[in-house]
């Protein structure tokens, strides 16, 4: 499948470590190289990205995602979403029930009183089929059963990886249903643009920027309270760039809530459904930097909260805090704020989304 001689991999990752079986379906590992050589690996085991190998302002090559080298730390990690795809649903649904068609529906309770990310077993658990069309391009294929983990509905997903000679990974998801449902689709890379080690840096000298004039206060069970709330004059304020530490363990009730970032903001948008800006980070000691673009109307914030040092690939370790997510989102629990962005998905219709992390160096 790779076009390549593996044993010019940068990420020095081996394609038989991430090969098994898994009721039936069968376990790879795929890398992707753009003209410059660098590299983004994916295995097809809930999509998990295990490498992004960029240089530095000195030319000098890390991984820039955290990942694990082997399917067995993947499938087994303490990070059940380490650099996974998410669905059916992306965030937090209150307790877990929604109601749809008249209908109540229960999901499993997986994260305090709520279901987070699709459920006990969600799409970051499942042998997605694969196909690598050329060097730049890989295309994942899903069906999510009628009924799995409690959602109405049999679900095809199709996300397609390319990386491109701007050094832009973009990731395209697409999905119909046969039945009317909910979904909420999203990719939740823990970037390290210092470039994982033992240990990975702290996040806290990231300069950030996210184009977000509001975000959603949450509750103490991490459940959006139903305010839109304007970041002016509180620590949620990223609209002029400043380091991630700066308000991290700021005096403030929301702080407190997500023991740091875990918010979604939203982000500012002329029209629905726009490819548009949504963040920027820079690492001020390697000079990488990352754009993210998306068509969601929100990127969940989250700060790496609840890490505890645990060990990653090539004997990495992550810290807390020592990643930064921007998972491109419709908001938490839209099934039961009917004033939020619709994640209902209907028979003859098509779910969309794009979103693009751009990689690039400034001295």
């Amino acid at each position: 499948m790779m076009s390549t001689n593996e044993t010019h991999c940068l990420c020095g990752l081996k394609r038989e470590d991430f090969q098994t079986t898994i009721n039936g379906k069968k376990t790879d590992l795929y890398i992707l190289k753009n003209k410059w050589g660098n590299e983004v690996a994916i295995t097809n085991y809930g999509g998990a990205i295990v490498a992004i190998m960029v240089p530095d302002k000195n030319g000098d090559y890390a991984n820039v995602i955290q990942g694990h080298d082997n399917i067995q730390d993947v499938i087994n990690s303490p990070e059940p979403y380490l650099s996974t795809l998410i669905g059916r649903y992306g965030n937090r649904i209150c307790k877990g029930e929604f109601q749809l068609n008249g209908k109540k529906y229960q999901l499993a309770i997986n994260n305090g009183p709520n279901s987070l990310h699709g459920g006990k077993s969600g799409f970051n658990t499942k042998v997605w089929d694969a196909l690598m069309m050329n060097d730049e391009t890989l295309i994942l294929n899903y069906v999510s059963s009628y009924g799995e983990e409690g959602y109405t509905g049999e679900v095809k997903v199709t996300v397609a990886y390319i990386f491109n000679d701007d050094n832009e990974l973009i990731i395209e998801y697409m999905a119909t249903t046969n039945k009317k449902t909910v979904i909420n689709l999203t990719s939740h890379g823990y970037f390290s643009l210092a470039g994982i080690a033992n240990p990975t840096p702290t996040i806290d000298n990231l300069i950030c920027e996210i184009n977000a004039d509001f975000y959603l206060p949450i509750d103490e069970t991490s459940i959006p309270t139903g305010e839109i709330r304007l970041v002016k004059d509180t620590p949620f304020d990223f609209r002029t760039p400043k380091t991630i530490g700066q308000d991290i363990n700021a005096d403030n009730e929301q702080i407190k809530n997500g023991a740091g970032y875990d918010h979604c903001f939203v982000l500012n948008k002329k029209e629905e459904g726009e490819l548009g800006f949504a963040a920027r980070v820079k690492e001020p000691v390697s000079g990488r930097v990352m754009e993210v673009y998306t068509t969601e109307p929100g990127v969940q914030f989250y700060t790496d909260n609840w890490a505890d040092g645990y060990k990653g690939q090539h004997g990495a370790t992550f810290p807390r805090r020592s990643a930064v997510c921007f998972e491109a989102q419709h908001f938490p629990d839209s099934p039961n704020r009917p004033y939020f962005p619709s994640v209902i998905l209907r028979p003859g219709e098509q779910y969309k989304q794009k979103t693009i992390y751009k990689f690039s160096i400034e001295k």
